[in-house]
């Protein structure tokens, strides 16, 4: 049978880069995590007058990037930077950036191989990073989650604001972590060098520590997953991203700053949106596929419900079949085991002679149309090589869900959506003989 369900600190100043080994989340005797990101150094540096007068204007929006150029995205990084810089900070908006790189991908703009800090200002120069280095931290791991909060604790205390955004950049796979780095990649923010990455209730722990923001955006795959949404929801309040793997561009950093810049008055929800819609439609205009939604934090306690509800009632009814195939026919991702929950619960629907399983199914669908998913995008793409192939997204309607062929992989149980949701014990009922 299912489970029941339910329904600011001390800035320390330092010098130094912040390395240390990640939490122990499959053994939480390890050490108290709330205790660790407390005693997070964090560095700011010493302002010259200017600087000091911008960061006594509390702004309407800071926009936090954490780019981790260290794998071979290290060109894509420079590249997005430059475009942040072809809008640059405001009066009103702050953008700062902390990113890397490593040796062996790009030699340009310098060839340093180290992790650096800038307040982004405006220039023409799409070929050379030309903002203000405010810190130069060395070799620092990105793939420590803890560095990401020492980042976004420096960020906030020196580029105050109304409301913040912090954006994720790098590659992703959705839920999945990975007890060893992979070529392959897991989680998100993956450092080559460190053999290390950001596995997703260190998402959440990043949140936390930073002090929440309005916004999180994942400019990194596969990322907007049901798994994903719940473990974050407690410290954001609109959350972006892509149930597919990204095109290289990634955000399309001009056009977005662009239009927050011209209206930095707008509210989360607004900036949400107006980021879902700047991606989706450069990828149309590109003709490459892709998606794009975001997600109201408020009504994820709601869609926990209606999921259990359709769990349960799948499995009251038995239709061990129908959701097998409902689940093959699914609209399926870069990674075959995520698929669109809205298509799977629309294929149920149509599927079923079972009353309960079919009112069920149009809850879901109806709560996650007109409360959870404020926005979706989804565009085609007509292909043309092997790296990039014809898609076709017609089904995507904002936000995934882990539908493993086999038995769910290692540390799904520890997810908080396991915990609260009766979707761990749906993936092994239907997967039972």
């Amino acid at each position: 049978m299912f489970k029941k369900y339910s329904a600011s600190a001390l800035v320390i100043v330092s010098i130094a880069s912040f390395s240390v080994a990640a939490v122990n989340f499959d053994n939480p005797k390890a050490g108290r995590l709330a205790d660790e990101i407390n005693n997070i150094a964090i560095d700011i540096p010493i302002p010259g007058k200017a600087e000091k007068r911008k960061a006594a204007t509390v702004k309407e929006w800071t926009i936090m990037v954490f780019v981790n150029g260290r794998n071979n995205l290290e060109e894509n990084a420079l590249k997005d930077i430059n475009e942040m810089e072809m809008v640059g900070s405001s009066d009103q908006v702050n953008i700062v950036v902390q990113v890397a790189r490593i040796a062996g991908y790009n030699s340009s703009d310098g060839d340093w191989e180290t992790s650096r800090r800038y307040f982004i200002t405006k220039d023409d120069n799409v070929d050379r990073i030309s903002s203000p280095v405010l810190l130069d931290l060395g070799k620092v791991d990105m793939g420590d989650y803890r560095n990401v909060i020492a980042f976004g604790k420096w960020a906030k205390a020196a580029y105050p604001a109304r409301k913040a955004m912090l954006i994720i950049w790098d590659h992703g796979t959705g839920w999945v972590k990975s007890k060893e780095f992979s070529g392959g990649g897991k989680g998100i923010s993956y450092d080559a060098e460190a053999r290390n990455h950001i596995n997703t209730p260190q998402i959440a722990a990043i949140l936390k520590g930073i002090g929440g923001v309005d916004v999180y955006g994942s400019d990194a795959c596969l990322m907007q997953m049901a798994e994903v949404v719940y473990e974050i929801k407690d410290h954001v309040k609109f959350i972006v991203g892509s149930e597919e793997a990204s095109p290289g561009d990634g955000y399309p950093y001009n056009s977005f700053l662009a239009q927050l810049v011209a209206k930095p008055g707008m509210g989360g929800e607004a900036l949400a949106r107006l980021a879902v819609e700047a991606y989706a439609n450069y990828y149309q205009a590109n003709g490459e596929g892709s998606t794009q939604s975001y997600v109201r934090s408020s009504a994820i306690p709601g869609f926990l419900n209606a999921v259990n509800d359709l769990a349960s009632a799948i499995t009251m009814a038995d239709e061990k079949d129908l959701a097998g195939k409902a689940r093959g026919a699914a609209q399926a991702y870069r990674d075959t085991d995520n698929k669109d929950l809205y298509h799977f619960a629309q294929l149920i629907a149509a599927g079923t002679n079972d009353a309960s399983v079919k009112e069920k199914s149009l809850a879901l669908m109806a709560y996650m149309e007109k409360e959870l998913i404020g926005y979706n995008r989804a565009n085609n793409g007509s292909g043309g090589s092997y790296w990039l192939p014809p898609v076709n997204h017609l089904n995507s309607h904002g936000l995934s869900i882990y539908l493993p062929s086999s038995v769910p992989a290692s540390g799904y149980e520890d997810l908080q959506w396991a915990k609260y949701s009766n979707w761990d014990e749906f993936i092994k009922w239907y997967q039972a003989p």
